[in-house]
């Protein structure tokens, strides 16, 4: 199929530009960012030794079972806002509206409170160059972060795909830094030095840690569907979104198990449980005080980077929301020059912002089990349904990639899922992540049905079903445009979107 080439997308939308190699940066210096120089002590501190590389394997394990989930639902249908599109698809027939709605509700909370987790670690490794800092200081640095990753997302997304790729880069010396001073230091004897009772999985004290140690590693990894945020702007998306999320959780999960392997060797555990800087730690044994001042400045920049990328496909997940009618309208409006969902990207660095005030004052490791459990019950859990209610409901829908092994990485994906969710508050005793999240989803429901109601939409009215993608798909076959209700052409939707050969030129 041909299709003439335009500047940009139909009806103001967004421009497919982002190829294989931007798309892949993107997702890994959204999952690497500040993510194993702060997580590391507490992954040793949840296992009490060496075996703290289970957490980082059962976290990549996790991840691929549901990267591949995102990849044959973001394949076929790479619109702007990733979950979003694939609930509205697949519970449309039953709940109507609500599925997607909660979606957006959470999302509007945990995307940018994930971002300020980074933020969060951005400060405490500005410590080591800055001992003096205060706590107050601490705030301004990060709320001035947070304003430095909006106004530089405030641009055209080539320019962001070239500021991605610069930041991956960065990325990468930084984490090879540490990686190679921790291997020059190298000592087998403290690296494979386990406790007696370490693999004992017949205690409960064992499963205790390895849930832990999941939760934390499957935060480490977070930022592998950031393309699928942003697959409106991907080019050659049956193509690209898949493996720039398999290439990237495979480039991530070896990076994270060698460079633990190497601080394993180098720190014993007792320090690195109690450091809020390993990779510094790291640096300033191996090479000295200079060469650990210079890596923690790139350390920094990687933290950055995984902010800068987070927010990125974030800002992105109202935006298809709001042009459904399905979340607040203002979240619709683009730029004029930049095509960039403004409102979207404000309100995600508002929330971002809020949120580090809130982790600089409390506590790192509740943060990151409150976020998991949200995230568990409306996207991932959800998403594993909504890929088989789909295959059953749209068997017409094109799939450029389809699911290896199905079902076995669904069923994967949903056990681990599940587990991190029941093991969450005893995860973070005395802080009631579960409770908390089961309240702010109930929240989400009480305001569902009064929209629902001012919208006179189900459970008020009728649902409306409308199969997008397949209906782009069969238009995209006979050479017409894809349309929405109101007859006009639908960014993400049409023929560009449902045929994985078509794309925008850069």
């Amino acid at each position: 199929m041909s299709a003439e080439p335009r500047a940009a997308a139909p009806d103001g939308g967004f421009v497919r530009r982002i190829g294989l190699f931007q798309a892949t940066a993107i997702n890994m210096s959204q999952m690497c960012g500040i993510g194993p120089f702060v997580t590391i002590p507490l992954m040793v501190g949840t296992f009490g030794g060496p075996q703290a590389v289970l957490g980082f394997l059962a976290g990549a394990l996790l991840a691929l079972a549901d990267g591949l989930i995102w990849a044959e639902l973001g394949a076929a249908m790479p619109g702007a806002g990733g979950t979003y599109i694939y609930l509205r698809e697949a519970f449309q027939y039953r709940t109507g509206r609500l599925m997607p709605f909660l979606f957006v509700w959470t999302a509007i909370l945990f995307i940018p409170l994930i971002m300020s987790t980074g933020v969060l670690g951005m400060v405490q490794y500005l410590q080591y160059l800055w001992p003096s800092m205060s706590q107050t200081q601490g705030d301004f640095v990060g709320v001035g972060v947070v304003i430095a990753v909006v106004l530089l997302l405030w641009r055209k997304i080539e320019s962001i795909g070239l500021l991605s790729t610069i930041m991956w880069v960065v990325m990468l010396i930084s984490v090879g830094a540490v990686i190679l001073a921790s291997y020059t230091h190298f000592r087998p004897g403290m690296a494979f030095d386990y406790p007696d009772g370490a693999f004992d999985v017949g205690t409960t004290g064992f499963w205790l840690a390895f849930v832990g140690g999941l939760n934390i590693g499957i935060y480490d990894y977070l930022g592998y569907n950031t393309t699928a945020y942003v697959g409106a702007e991907i080019k050659d998306p049956g193509r690209v979104l898949p493996r720039s999320i398999v290439y990237s959780i495979l480039g991530i999960g070896a990076i994270y198990l060698v460079m633990q392997i190497g601080v394993l060797g180098v720190v014993d555990t007792d320090t690195i449980s109690g450091s809020s800087s390993i990779g510094s730690l790291v640096l300033e044994k191996a090479w000295g005080k200079g060469a650990a001042q210079t890596v923690t400045v790139l350390i920094l920049i990687t933290a950055f980077a995984s902010v800068f990328a987070g927010l990125l496909g974030g800002s992105r997940v109202p935006y298809d929301a709001a042009r459904d009618k399905v979340f607040f309208r203002q979240f619709a409006r683009l730029h004029p020059r930049h095509r960039f969902p403004t409102v979207g990207l404000l309100t995600m660095g508002v929330v971002t912002a809020a949120g580090f005030l809130i982790g600089n004052h409390t506590d790192f490791n509740t943060i990151i089990v409150l976020l998991t459990a949200v995230m568990v019950i409306v996207q991932a859990v959800s998403q594993v349904a909504a890929l088989i209610v789909l295959r059953r409901r749209q068997p017409g829908l094109n799939r450029p990639y389809r699911m290896w092994l199905y079902p076995v990485p669904a069923i994967v994906s949903l056990v681990g899922w599940v587990a991190v969710f029941c093991y969450a508050d005893k995860n973070s005793p005395g802080r009631h992540p579960i409770e908390w999240a089961l309240a702010w989803v109930g929240l989400g429901c009480v305001a569902f049905v009064v929209w629902a109601r001012f919208e006179r939409t189900w459970p008020f009215g009728e649902r409306e079903i409308t199969e997008a993608y397949t209906e782009a798909c069969t238009e995209a076959r006979l050479g017409g445009p894809g349309r929405d209700k109101s007859g006009s052409d639908t960014p993400g939707t049409g023929p560009a979107a449902a045929d994985p050969s078509v794309s925008e030129p850069a």
